[in-house]
């Protein structure tokens, strides 16, 4: 084998590690979060998963925020994003984030009670709007 073909074998093995890496790099760092109306079936088919923590991303309801008394308890509705019937009550015992209004995207950790309220642990939020160009600021940037 002469030198170029050697060359090009060993390039080949290098990406192919490379590749490699990358791959099992973003497989394990993915995360699923279910819809609202995934986890009401899943309760609804198995009760025992009530016991179980989860992720899940839905919309917060307009309207429905409040804030339980003397304590650090924040109470809203979250909706499914496609489903809008598909809605739970969410206790949340912790500072929400600065970005949380009532009527943002959500992604929730916690579990769902028997009672049907979704006992958060972890709120986070998702605003890409916020850090978006309005659309009177992008018809500037044309002129």
């Amino acid at each position: 084998m002469n030198k170029n073909g050697r060359f090009m074998v060993g390039l080949v093995g290098v990406a192919a590690v490379v590749t490699y890496l990358i791959w099992t790099g973003v497989s394990e760092t993915m995360v699923y979060y279910m819809t609202p109306v995934e986890l009401i079936e899943k309760v609804a088919e198995d009760p025992t998963f009530h016991d179980v923590g989860v992720k899940v991303g839905g919309m917060a309801v307009a309207g429905t925020y409040s804030r339980g008394e003397g304590e650090l308890l924040h109470i809203f509705t979250v909706r499914d994003m496609v489903d809008e019937s598909a809605t739970f009550v969410v206790e949340y015992r912790d500072a929400l984030p600065d970005t949380f209004t009532d009527k943002i995207e959500v992604v929730l950790e916690g579990r769902l009670r028997a009672d049907g309220v979704f006992e958060a642990t972890t709120l986070l939020t998702k605003c890409g709007s916020r850090y978006e160009a309005s659309p009177e600021e992008l018809a500037g940037i044309d002129k």
